[in-house]
């Protein structure tokens, strides 16, 4: 906590204890790096200044404002948690974990940082970092895998964790994995937990022994992966023109935005991928039947997709 005083980084989201607010830089942070959020974190909430804001807007509006951030499912599931509030909870946001936990698409970290962000309930959860950081401390040397389980990093994160001081335990807990405890390259020298630490020095042994891993940018993109088309698709349909919002647009032509070599052979996969859309709120399918026959040859049905 001494060394967050000092090294904290001053984040819109650290500044405020309003659930609403928390609860959307939290879905925001899943999977996306700190410096990336700030922007949309602010914009977003320009947008939907309230959790009622949020809940009554178009889903595509909410979709389209997302743009940029990925994994879109979570705009979605972000205005899900916000519609269950307003009309489950009377618009009174829930304090307890496991009223969080109830919520949708509220996982057992987003639970633990709301009610501990916003409520200043002495909570353990763990992501990432902080599941790297108590390992190293007190179990030891988690590479090339941990040798605790998640269940065991949670009880040592409930056991350790000052009390009435929760919010900056858990804050200081994060900041330090994600500056100085950092997977690759601990600053174990300079580390002020350092005399202990289950980990130190062997950790610094075995990191530098560690064979380089591929990174994205040396491989370039996957883009043979469903996860990467689905994105495609919506970027396709966030940029339809207003006046086709509602009609959509139709499942051929959208083919040909989302990969260059899209012929008819390829319709099947195309529905397939929609269809896992549709199910998961990120778009709507206005369909008469498949434009594809059982041997996945083309047929004149229709299916035009738009945004939710």
């Amino acid at each position: 906590m001494a060394w967050f005083a000092v090294h904290g980084r001053d984040l819109p989201w650290r500044r405020t204890r309003d659930p609403y607010r928390i609860l959307v830089a939290e879905i925001m942070l899943q999977q996306t790096q700190v410096d990336r959020v700030i922007a949309y974190y602010d914009a977003f909430l320009e947008r939907f200044p309230t959790l009622e804001d949020l809940a009554a807007a178009p889903t595509s509006e909410v979709i389209r404002l997302w743009a940029g951030l990925g994994y879109n499912r979570r705009a979605v599931n972000l205005q899900r948690a916000a519609t269950a509030i307003v009309n489950e909870h009377s618009g009174v946001f829930p304090r307890t974990v496991a009223e969080l936990r109830a919520l949708p698409g509220i996982g057992p970290y987003t639970a633990g940082a709301i009610a501990c962000f916003a409520f200043e309930q002495d909570v353990a959860f763990i992501d990432t970092n902080m599941r790297r950081v108590l390992h190293r401390l007190f179990v030891g040397v988690d590479v090339p895998a941990p040798t605790a389980a998640d269940r065991a990093i949670l009880e040592i994160a409930a056991e350790v964790i000052p009390t009435g001081q929760g919010w900056t335990w858990n804050q200081a807990l994060i900041e330090f994995g994600a500056l100085h405890c950092t997977a690759r390259k601990p600053a174990c020298v300079i580390c002020p937990v350092q005399a202990c630490c289950a980990t130190f020095p062997a950790i610094q042994t075995v990191l530098a022994g560690r064979p380089r891993s591929a990174r994205a940018d040396d491989i370039g993109p996957f883009t043979a992966s469903n996860r990467y088309f689905r994105g495609r698709v919506v970027d396709a349909l966030r940029q339809l023109p207003d006046n086709a919002t509602e009609q959509g647009i139709d499942l051929h032509e959208l083919g040909t935005k989302v990969r260059d070599d899209f012929s008819e052979q390829d319709l099947p996969w195309l529905y397939g991928v929609v269809q896992g859309l549709h199910r998961d709120g990120l778009a709507l399918i206005a369909e008469d039947r498949p434009p594809y026959d059982a041997e996945g040859a083309s047929s004149s049905g229709t299916v035009r997709v738009r945004l939710p």
